[in-house]
């Protein structure tokens, strides 16, 4: 017989006992030799007894061949094929859904024996909280129900993965990878969290790592603990009792282990995500799992509670050569790169998650999540070193006698009071000196940006005179002034290069003009900034060029191109949308191609009709334009009768629309 089978039949014959002498007796009979077995069936008389009228006719069978499940057995709907887990209370199969589709899922059942009120009131909340939840990094729940013999089941998406620590060691991930991984547990956490669900027992085998085409992704299992931060999860759900102990001690938060009155938060999740991160980043948890329980229940809780980590970075320095090299090896790095590679933001972002006080972690795992993403994105992180006086008050409180003794503490206090206010001294210089710094940056970029200016209206101003190798002069300096301050992709960049090429035109520098608009127009169409009326610009002006070098069959393509734009985005300004139509009629007639720019004209006579009201030379040029476009192809009649139209009343916007 099995320990179990003889823990169970010893229960089952002392339940139907009397509590009193009688009870005692059999125990000390049935338990001869053995009192670890005795405390054990003490124990689960104590749990039934404490579940009431609820398990008032619940039998504790042995484990027999016919009342436990094995490979082949179904439950339900699901047939079992292989047990897979175990935990404290339940057990995990691997089993084939039969119907209404045939699939492979995960079966959980609580185990013969520990069917207690409590167990399946935890039972029950798992289940509750996983139904909860809709997030692609938690185990999804599918269906639940009870055996024949009365115990819960639930069924859940079968997570074919291993724990999150032993697939980033399998295959050697980098930190940069590893991280990116645990942002994803942060975020399914962080699901949890808004639906009112803490989990309480994060730890590696509690993150499976599993592959969806080829990506790998971590899913949250095993909210077996897990309890609700608002309302009730079943109505069956249990409080946990005082100095009732539950979690993974190594992976357990100060507040977990204090069991006292404090009501356990969010914020104890967090510790645990800070633990898992550590063992992530170094290979092993900050503190030991196994020496932990050793050191007995009131050590452990105490060393949980009291005893600092040494960070992370630490871990790793302090590390024998032999352990370094192998986990920097399934890190792919040299070990002092590694250790660099930790020293600073992620020792501040883990020791942050492992506060003792709970107010100073991350409220939340979505801030730790986004803090982690800053140092991914090599942008300034929240989490920061906690300043010297903070961690004198936690040395004072932590040694309250020795401190009291010695005056070398006082000394201590001083020294600590004068670092910080040297550090923060040389802090505000060096900020005061940047900021004088910054300041005449900008006072000479305004300087310089005047000055731009200035010689960009003097040059514009001198090629008006027609005194035209000044006006050079002066168009390069404020060039070279706009690069300097803006770069090549800035508006008045371009409109100096095109002020420079108008000058060389007039010059008859063509091919010199001819490369600055290119460079300009270049410049605007890769800009971000997407400036129509800049590219509308420039376009135009490298077609002005190409018509001056007679290139006119370049020059009509750019003039179309200036007015496709000019059609979508200058619908409201008349005049430049007659001046962009005239240029396509005006390239088309020096191209004697005078059928296709007939009708440019007669658009660009009607577009001046709409604006004009005291310019009636410009509506005489446009005119005559279309009497000369008629007239060379043999429509004399009709050019005549354009050539008669009065330019009043007909030229005035109200008549041009009668």
């Amino acid at each position: 017989m099995t320990s179990a089978d003889q823990l169970i039949e010893i229960f089952n014959e002392a339940k139907a006992l009397p509590t009193g002498a009688e009870r005692e007796r059999f125990l000390a009979d049935a338990c001869a030799n053995d009192p670890q077995l005795k405390e054990q069936v003490i124990s689960l008389l104590q749990s039934h007894e404490g579940a009431g009228d609820f398990l008032e006719h619940t039998q504790f069978f042995p484990f027999t061949p016919s009342l436990t499940e094995k490979p082949g057995d179904r439950i339900g709907r699901y047939k079992l094929l292989e047990q897979i887990g175990e935990g404290g209370c339940g057990v995990v199969y691997m089993a084939e859904q039969l119907e209404p589709v045939r699939r492979r899922v995960a079966l959980k059942v609580i185990k013969l024996g520990m069917d207690t009120k409590s167990v399946i009131a935890r039972f029950e909340a798992e289940r509750q909280a996983l139904a909860l939840m809709d997030h692609p990094n938690i185990a999804k729940v599918l269906d639940g129900g009870a055996t024949d013999t009365g115990r819960p089941y639930f069924v859940m998406e079968l997570v074919r993965g291993i724990k999150i620590t032993d697939y980033c060691d399998q295959n050697s991930l980098s930190t940069t990878d590893r991280l990116e991984l645990f942002i994803q547990v942060c975020q399914a956490i962080q699901h949890a969290h808004q639906k009112g669900i803490i989990h309480r027992d994060i730890k590696p085998s509690n993150i499976l790592v599993t592959q969806h085409d080829d990506v790998a992704v971590p899913k949250v299992i095993d909210f077996g603990i897990a309890k609700a931060t608002t309302g009730q999860l079943t109505d069956k759900t249990v409080f946990t009792a005082f100095a009732q102990f539950i979690g993974t001690p190594a992976y357990m938060s100060p507040e977990q282990a204090q069991m006292s009155g404090l009501d356990i938060d969010t914020r104890a999740d967090i510790y645990s995500l800070g633990v898992l991160l550590y063992e992530l980043l170094t290979g092993n948890p900050p503190f030991d799992g196994t020496k932990l329980i050793a050191a007995g229940l009131d050590e452990m809780r105490r060393k949980i509670r009291e005893d600092e980590p040494p960070r992370p970075s630490t871990c790793l320095s302090t590390m024998t050569a032999i352990d370094l090299t192998t986990v920097a090896k399934h890190r792919h790095e040299e070990p002092p790169k590694l250790i660099h590679l930790i020293r600073g933001d992620l020792d501040w972002l883990v020791m942050k998650c492992l506060e003792k006080d709970r107010t100073r972690r991350y409220e939340t795992a979505s801030a730790l999540a986004t803090d982690l993403q800053r140092h991914l994105d090599d942008e300034p992180v929240v989490a920061r070193p906690p300043s010297n006086l903070y961690r004198f008050q936690k040395l004072v409180r932590r040694n309250k006698l020795a401190f009291a003794a010695t005056s070398a503490v006082m000394a201590a206090l001083v020294l600590g009071v004068f670092v910080s206010s040297w550090q923060a001294l040389r802090a505000t210089r060096a900020e005061r000196e940047q900021n004088h710094l910054r300041q005449q940056a900008q006072a000479e970029a305004a300087r310089n940006r005047q000055a731009a200016i200035f010689l960009g209206n003097l040059a514009e101003t001198l090629r008006q005179d027609r005194n035209l190798t000044n006006s050079e002069s002066a168009y390069r300096e404020s060039l070279a002034m706009w690069r300097k301050l803006h770069g090549n992709d800035h508006p008045s960049t371009d409109f100096s290069l095109s002020g420079l090429s108008y000058v060389l035109e007039d010059q008859g520098k063509l091919a010199e003009a001819e490369t600055l608009t290119r460079e300009a127009l270049d410049n605007a169409r890769k800009s971000s900034t997407n400036d129509p009326t800049r590219l509308e610009f420039l376009v135009a002006a490298l077609a002005n060029v190409l018509r001056f070098q007679s290139n006119y069959a370049g020059a009509e393509l750019l003039n179309r191109e200036a007015l496709a734009i000019a059609r979508l985005f200058a619908t409201n300004d008349l005049s430049r949308l007659e001046l962009r139509i005239a240029d396509v009629a005006d390239i088309l007639r020096r191209q004697e191609k005078y059928a296709e720019a007939e009708p440019f004209f007669r658009e660009a006579l009607t577009r001046a009709r709409q604006f004009t009201t005291n310019d009636p030379s410009r509506l005489r040029g446009r005119i005559n334009d279309l009497a000369d476009v008629l007239k060379r192809q043999g429509k004399f009649t009709e050019a005549q009768e354009v050539l008669s139209e009065k330019l009043a009343p007909e030229a005035s916007p109200a008549s041009a629309n009668k």
